[in-house]
């Protein structure tokens, strides 16, 4: 269901891109320049996340403003985008606070401003994408995404021990996403099994009954990536080196 029959979950997904081409054609002293940049495009994604809450029908489970394209069609990959009444509230946080992260850092970051500035906006673009993706192969690449950022922000831009905190944070979460990968390939030859028909479509996904043996090693494989990048005791001794070495924003 698409009430605005436009690609609005994609524009809402790479228009901080947008801002990332711009600032690559700025000079790197142009400090100003690009941080005038990194927020328009920032409040521009705002805009973009606030006319989707006000147009969402909260009245339906359905999933809204959907997009299904093709992507890999010999092994069943989609480019599947949806909304539901969850993840439009975390869009919306996502794209709230991306601006004023920015302007958190604003004076804060003086070195190499505009690497980070495009590290910043590529991170906004990974995670928005992971919570509105509907394929798991397209998850995957969101959520995997947000990694390459994340590690350098960490690593740039930290404390003392930055590098340290940066290798950290990196091996834990890979670690879990190794263990959800095995999950979704799982899953993708389970539903072959059952339907004879190759997808990664969460919504088809779903439908499937699996074998309650099955299920809890499913669950625990996702549990596993989920509890590691929220994180959870106790798989959560990355979070104080890498919230004390990164920087504020």
């Amino acid at each position: 269901m698409n009430q605005l029959n436009l690609p609005i979950l994609s524009l809402l997904i790479f228009s901080p891109l947008i801002g990332v081409l711009f600032i690559l054609f700025c000079g790197r002293k142009s400090h100003t320049m690009i941080r005038n940049i990194a927020m328009m495009s920032s409040l521009g994604t705002l805009v973009i996340s606030c006319i989707i809450l006000y147009t969402f029908k909260s009245h339906t489970s359905l999933m809204q403003f959907e997009e299904n394209v093709p992507w890999i069609a010999q092994w069943g990959v989609n480019y599947h985008l949806g909304l539901d009444g969850i993840s439009v509230l975390l869009v919306f946080l996502t794209a709230l606070l991306t601006p004023i992260c920015i302007l958190s850092s604003w004076n804060y970051i003086s070195q190499r401003v505009k690497e980070f500035h495009i590290f910043f906006l590529m991170l906004e673009t990974a995670m928005l994408g992971a919570f509105l993706a509907l394929d798991l192969v397209l998850f995957y690449v969101f959520w995997e995404a947000m990694l390459i950022p994340m590690y350098f922000i960490i690593g740039v831009w930290g404390g003392p021990r930055r590098i340290y905190a940066a290798i950290k944070f990196f091996l834990f979460t890979f670690v879990g996403s190794v263990f959800m990968l095995l999950a979704i390939m799982s899953l993708y030859f389970i539903h072959k099994d059952i339907t004879g028909v190759a997808s990664f479509d969460l919504m088809e996904v779903s439908k499937i009954i699996v074998a309650p043996h099955l299920q809890m090693w499913l669950f625990a494989a996702f549990g596993l990536a989920f509890a590691i990048k929220v994180p959870m005791f106790p798989f959560h001794t990355w979070l104080p080196d890498a919230h004390v070495e990164a920087p504020t924003p």
